[in-house]
């Protein structure tokens, strides 16, 4: 019987109800496909700090790293509750960032799916929308930006300044750009490029590389479009996009904003790829305000298991089978508060019942 040892994240916030619910799937796909997951809790994020004094323990550390896969939970506190952790061990810069840089999970893969079942929640126009939205966010996850040089101080005028350098060498544009290219190639063989190169150079060497990449990658049709001109397209005419590949802060900002046009980052899961292991995550935060009031939908955090299901432990039908199972359950009419409002047409159910009933869906299928 093959055995997968899997790291448990629950994080802060919501994340412990979330990840009860992804559990319950992992069990029912472990009975009906004859295999084991040998599933180890650990400490990280906010919660992490106030028991273990840092937002990534060591024994977490050393838990991550026997691990096949990483099953991570939100992270992160309210702004008061923020403020009673050091600046340099709240979860964002204490944890996030050294987990991304410990297995350099350098391709981090957002899914903007939205079938017609829940077209609802979109508050695009229906006629925008058409037969569903369909497409993939591919971030650089460990340069630009968040991974620089940074320096905060004062001058020799007296004042308060922050430094905060933009670094990419080719070898990490080439990377992405291949998984990339390779995943346009088993969906409709076009790719956007998203880029800022009238006004910074880190996009002009991207493009540079990108370019070279192409080469390789005769199949696939490159369109360039500059960021801001693709935040507006997300909106006015999210169709038109199947790839998109973009540096780090620009696959933060694009990605969240892909969520927006679904109605809710809850409906978001994610993949954060290294060349040796990977983490999935809900892009959602922890939602402190919401937190044990067993309201909070587990479709991102369900989503993210299927994402592990096909990415890491190569079980493609299965992962098919979990979106089948969750696309129905809403299709049924159910709904959780957080993503529904009052009055709205829909059966509103907890967050464990609404993983009951995907496991219940999935077992069928």
């Amino acid at each position: 019987m093959a055995v997968y040892k899997i790291a448990l994240l629950d994080g802060d916030g919501i994340g412990p109800e979330i990840m009860a619910e992804a559990v319950k799937i992992l069990n029912l796909v472990a009975e009906r496909n004859a295999i084991a997951f040998d599933l180890s809790p650990g400490a990280f994020g906010a919660s992490a700090y106030f028991s273990h004094g840092h937002t990534f323990p060591d024994e977490t550390k050393a838990l991550c790293d026997e691990a096949d896969a990483i099953l991570k939970g939100p992270i992160g506190l309210s702004h008061e509750e923020s403020k009673k952790i050091p600046v340099d061990m709240q979860p964002e810069r204490g944890a996030l960032l050294p987990l991304r840089r410990r297995y350099d999970t350098f391709a981090n893969f957002r899914p903007v799916y939205l079938p017609k079942v829940i077209a609802h929640f979109s508050p695009l126009k229906p006629e925008i929308i058409g037969d569903g939205i369909d497409f993939i966010i591919i971030r650089e996850l460990v340069g630009g930006l968040y991974f620089g040089h940074k320096e905060m101080g004062v001058n020799a005028q007296g004042k308060r300044y922050v430094i905060e350098s933009l670094e990419y060498d080719e070898d990490q544009i080439a990377r992405i750009a291949k998984v990339a290219f390779e995943t346009a190639q088993k969906r409709k063989k076009v790719l956007h490029n998203i880029h800022k190169s009238n006004v910074l150079k880190s996009s002009v060497l991207w493009n540079e590389v990108m370019g070279e990449v192409s080469v390789d990658y005769p199949d696939v049709e490159v369109r360039h479009i500059l960021v801001d001109a693709a935040a507006t397209y997300l909106c006015l005419n999210p169709g038109q996009f199947d790839v998109m590949v973009m540096e780090n802060m620009f696959g933060d900002i694009l990605s969240d904003q892909g969520g927006g046009i679904l109605g809710s980052l809850g409906l978001m899961p994610s993949a954060c790829i290294g060349p040796d292991k990977a983490y999935y995550e809900p892009s959602h935060g922890s939602a402190p305000d919401i937190a044990g009031q067993g309201i909070a939908n587990p479709y991102s955090m369900i989503g993210s298991v299927a994402m592990m299901l096909e990415m890491s432990f190569g079980m493609e039908l299965e992962a098919k089978n979990v979106w089948r199972a969750m696309q129905s359950v809403f299709a049924q009419g159910y709904s959780t508060a957080d993503l529904s409002k009052p009055g709205a047409d829909v059966k509103m159910i907890g967050t464990a019942r609404f993983g009951d009933l995907v496991a219940a869906e999935l077992a069928r299928l």
